[in-house]
């Protein structure tokens, strides 16, 4: 290969971030200069700062050159294989999704995340680009990103915030076809404000972000994408504006038309505006119609747990931003606030994001099983009279992208029980194969992994603690922390109080008996940030700080500084036991404990976020009651005494029970279920499928018949809607009726529907759940009742009737009215429910 072409092919590569999950181009990167390599793991970085003369040697190299058309040969093929999506749904009306967030976690080399929600984000867009489903993925490109975190010799977390050099980062700038930059303008009170436009390859799929740090900008707004979370509610407001509309506009001028606008958390929901103001344009229609005919394919998923997580900005902040939107939806600015407040006509109310992405959605769903309850509580104001378990707010739960998370050894291991394409197959394959393999390589797998931790962390905290200028003896003494063939537990998360990420710490002279024990002793690595504006997080790093200090306790454990992605790999790579214990139901979902699954670590969580639905008593070890408590302080120090002795009792003593081979039988057991039983369910693959098929599939459909005939189908539903809000007030129910023999109640109730039509509504008979489902909540009795005779002499007057078993009181059922037309989403767009 010429070294022209030589060097073309090693940006194709270094450029498409299928790297970070596909490792054989690794050895490349760190031939070019080592030293940066493995600080950066940023091909890119790596490649920008190769002197010319190593590239010439490494371009004499037939073996270097060979590796290179290798690699670029299989990069190449990756994207002409079939994938699942075009086998399983091939000319489906799904063409393009377009996923929208306020940050991504992809790799250490693209800083653009904070975490969990950026984890989310990346990771679904991996295993799309894995599974062949159709992504452009919408971001913001931060000159700052998240903050960098240092800690001092008094255990004070510091702030900083090093500039994200464009230039040695793997993005691209976006161009037009004459080659002119890419830059998408966004109206703002009084000028325009102008965004660049970047390119990020991921895999098949492309991730496009947008930074207002154009030369045309005021010099205030070039800093407006400077920082992720930073600044005040304004900053916060205008990275929304510019990520919801300047991001579907850039979609629009790259020639894009995605059937699926999927939100990943309210802070894209001005994307909902901005897709229905070209709908307007393109078909010549009001808001309105607009509104209704793209809400079809708009997806909202929501992460958040409590209220006060929601972005809300008070009226007289979004009033100086709105009056330039609604005049270019042409609706009035009451109109629009109204769109984002629980109560539309309250004009002291704050403009609510979610609520913004509730009613300009199709579908609606939370992160695990236990936070979709917790949705539809938080929601359930929005639609009034209807029973909380029918507000419409469904789960998928969050997932990981296996590759990226498991280490090269966990990765052999894999392949050799499962196969290359283990993870395209189902769940059973994998549980059968790996019952086949023997004890000895699982405990092989997990002393790698452990041992390499221990080298990772003897290392980082020795460079930590030179770097800020500690002693010799100081930092000798970190390059031996920990030890080989030791329980090693994993702590590492963000330091919020819901987290309670010092509930271990709650008896400090407990835990250091634990750490310290001479015949079982334990080894523990913390990591974890906490915001710059919360002191309270702060306060419980110097807490930890404080005991990591002590003498007794300083060879078994660690805290190091600045976590990040890389930091997150290394220690998801090599715990052997992960500790989670956020207050219930405050965590979502929470992705922490889900990496450890295929690297063979094990769980020790509170029943939360995804572990309330993955726990078994074969799988790891829970702690909580499954019940909400609030922030009783008496609970977390039961659930600290818990800890504790589930700790002493159960856990340290498994993993040292060994058989005359040294192999713990009884904790390999539970890992090889754990293992088989969580990772593929766990797994960002099996999430996408389901948003494919549960979400994308049909609300593609949707769209596309909403669409059509510059939405007909859409006018038709305003209509229908119409017709119900002018009407429903005089729909009324006569005297019911109500009969048991024969072991069946059997219902009959007169119901006069005024000028309404008959196939405008159903009459159900309903009942609460008798019992709680254990597994999806309450699942009430929703019968349809059948329609039968006119009522002579009315107006719009039936007999609706239905039977049901008898082996629950009459008095359980209640009849009631609800708007239906097919093809329309209730309640999401209308509420109406009149009760008998």
């Amino acid at each position: 290969m010429p070294q022209n072409s030589q060097y073309d092919a090693l940006v194709e590569l270094a450029l498409n971030l299928r790297w970070t999950w596909h490792r054989s181009s690794d050895e490349l990167w760190g031939k070019l200069n080592p030293e940066l390599w493995e600080l950066t793991q940023n091909p890119w970085a790596v490649l920008q700062s190769s002197s010319q003369k190593r590239l010439d040697e490494l371009a004499a190299d037939p073996a270097f050159a060979r590796r290179i058309d290798e690699l670029l040969k299989e990069k190449r093929e990756s994207v002409q294989r079939p994938t699942w999506f075009q086998t399983a749904h091939n000319g489906s009306p799904l063409g393009l999704v377009a996923y929208f967030s306020m940050e991504y976690m992809l790799s250490e080399a693209l800083p653009i995340y904070s975490g969990g929600l950026g984890n989310v984000a990346g990771d679904q867009l991996k295993s799309a680009s894995d599974l062949g489903v159709p992504v452009a993925a919408v971001g913001l490109l931060y000159q700052q990103g998240y903050f960098r975190q240092e800690i001092d010799a008094a255990g004070i977390q510091h702030a900083l915030y090093p500039y994200n050099d464009p230039s040695q980062l793997p993005v691209a700038p976006l161009r037009r076809p004459d080659g002119e930059w890419l830059r998408i303008p966004v109206n703002m009170p009084g000028f325009k404000i102008w965004l660049r436009c970047w390119k990020v390859e991921v895999g098949r799929a492309n991730l496009y972000l947008m930074d207002s740090n154009d030369l045309a900008n005021p010099p205030a707004f070039r800093g407006v994408t400077s920082e992720l979370y930073g600044g005040d509610s304004e900053l916060r407001l205008k990275q929304e504006l510019i990520l919801g509309l300047g991001g579907w506009r850039l979609l629009r001028a790259l020639g894009l038309r995605p059937e699926i606008c999927h939100l990943n958390e309210g802070h894209a929901a001005f994307a909902i505006l901005e897709r229905a103001r070209s709908f307007m344009q393109d078909n010549g229609v009001p808001f309105e119609v607009a509104l209704a005919a793209t809400r079809a394919g708009n997806l909202f998923t929501t992460h958040t747990a409590v209220a006060a997580g929601f972005d809300r900005f008070a009226p007289e902040l979004v009033s100086k931003y709105f009056n330039v939107l609604a005049a270019e939806l042409g609706i009035s600015e009451e109109q629009l606030f109204g769109l984002g407040r629980s109560n539309p006509r309250d004009t002291s109310e704050p403009f609510n994001m979610a609520y913004l992405a509730v009613r300009g959605s199709g579908a609606v769903n939370g992160v695990s099983r236990l936070h979709g309850a917790v949705s539809r509580r938080l929601f359930s104001n929005l639609f009034p009279r209807w029973p909380e378990r029918e507000v419409p707010v469904e789960h998928v739960t969050n997932g990981v992208h296996v590759g990226t998370w498991e280490s090269p050894d966990a990765d052999v291991f894999w392949e050799r029980a499962c196969g290359e394409d283990r993870w395209s197959g189902d769940a059973a394959t994998i549980d059968q194969r790996l019952h086949a393999v023997p004890d000895a390589d699982f405990w092989k797998l997990r002393t790698s992994g452990s041992r390499g931790l221990v080298d990772y962390t003897r290392q980082r905290l020795a460079r930590e603690l030179a770097g800020r200028g500690a002693p010799p003896e100081q930092v000798a003494v970190a390059e031996r922390i920990l030890n080989y063939d030791t329980l090693t537990m994993g702590f590492a998360r963000r330091f919020a109080t819901y987290k309670r990420p010092n509930l271990l710490l709650r008896d400090p002279e407990r835990l250091a008996r634990i750490l310290t024990n001479r015949e079982r002793p334990v080894q523990l690595v913390i990591a974890g940030k906490a915001h710059p504006a919360d002191l309270a997080g702060q306060a419980m790093i110097r807490e930890w700080h404080d005991f990591v200090i002590r003498l007794d306790v300083r060879p078994h454990i660690a805290f190091l500084a600045d976590y990040d992605m890389l930091l997150s790999q290394q220690i998801v790579q090599g715990v052997d036991l992960w500790i989670n214990t956020p207050r219930r139901p405050w965590e979502a979902s929470g992705t922490s404990g889900m990496k450890i699954l295929v690297n063979g670590g094990m769980n020790l969580s509170e029943l939360d976020g995804w572990w309330a639905e993955a726990y078994s008593p074969e799988v790891g070890w829970a702690v909580g009651d499954g019940k909400e408590h609030g922030d009783d302080p008496n609970v977390d120090a039961a659930e600290a005494e818990a800890l504790y002795t589930l700790l002493e009792r159960d856990i340290v003593p498994k993993f040292y029970q060994r058989d005359e081979q040294g192999i713990p039988t009884e904790w390999i057991a539970m890992m090889r279920e754990s293992m088989a039983q969580l990772t593929p369910r766990f797994s960002a693959d099996r999430t996408v499928r389901e948003y494919t098929e549960k979400h994308y599939l049909p609300g593609a459909a949707a769209y596309c018949a909403r669409a059509a005939e510059h939405g007909k189908a859409a006018k038709e539903l305003l209509e229908w809607r119409r017709v119900l809000s002018e009407n429903w007030e005089h729909i009324r129910f006569g005297q019911p009726h109500v009969e048991t023999k024969d072991g069946r109640h059997f219902f009959e109730v007169p119901v006069y529907l005024d000028d309404v039509s008959a196939d405008a509504v159903k009459v159900e008979l309903y009942a609460d759940a008798a019992e709680p489902d254990a597994k999806d909540g309450d699942q009430p009795t929703r019968l349809e009742m059948q329609r039968g005779h006119e009522l002579l002499g009315s107006q719009g007057g039936y007999s609706y009737s239905a039977s049901v078993p008898a082996t629950r009181p009459a008095s359980d059922y209640t009849p009631r009215v609800v708007p239906f037309k097919t093809g329309a989403f209730v309640p999401l767009e209308t509420d109406q429910i009149l009760w008998q």
